[in-house]
């Protein structure tokens, strides 16, 4: 399952960054560009983009709270002189990370732009995604079936609903019980 990116998808992500700093953009096994490729070069699914994505977000949230460690430990200058040493070594190391970061959102990029391509036409538009609210359940296409069938539907929808209202009855007497409880520790200070 773990087959290579194929080099045509990496390639406008590429094109910016150095010969260099390639490999570090790229997912492991992936050769950089102008090397030879290993064989025949497989199509890879967008799950495993999707993997990749996430690894790659992990990353990129690892080197932020990184940097702000760095930036907390930093002391602002109030008259005290600081050793110019401990000064280059925190800045080095912010610029290490601020360009470690460039890298990983350029290799983010490419692979929501790979990953959309490759299930363009799977998508839905987003107001397809987006829960209806004060709509009924009918906008939905319901093929045509057997009326116990449709009867059933009609029974599970309306246990939903009551389901939902007791639901929303209960968060209302927790919302108020609540209320009532803060009133009271309030009072008593």
């Amino acid at each position: 399952m773990s087959a290579p990116l194929p080099q045509k998808a990496l390639a406008p992500a590429l094109s910016s960054v150095p010969p260099s700093q390639a490999q570090s953009v790229l997912p492991p096994g992936v050769p950089p560009p102008g090397a030879a490729p290993q064989g025949a070069l497989r199509e890879i699914s967008p799950v495993y983009l999707c993997r990749i994505g996430q690894e790659t977000v992990q990353d990129i949230v690892t080197r932020t709270m990184e940097i702000f460690q760095i930036t907390r430990a930093t002391q602002l200058p109030n008259g005290v002189t600081q050793s110019q040493a401990a000064y280059q070594d925190r800045f080095g190391k912010l610029q290490e990370h601020l360009r470690q970061l460039t890298l990983l959102f350029r290799k983010l990029r490419l692979l929501y732009e790979r990953c959309v391509e490759m299930t363009s036409d799977l998508q839905e538009t987003p107001a397809e995604l987006v829960p209806y609210v004060g709509e009924e359940a009918s906008a939905v296409r319901v093929e045509l079936c057997s009326p116990a069938v449709l009867q059933e539907r009609q029974e599970v929808l309306e246990k939903v609903r009551q389901k939902n209202q007791e639901m929303k009855m209960l968060m209302d007497q927790m919302r108020n019980l609540l209320w009532d409880v803060n009133a009271m520790l309030t009072l008593r200070k």
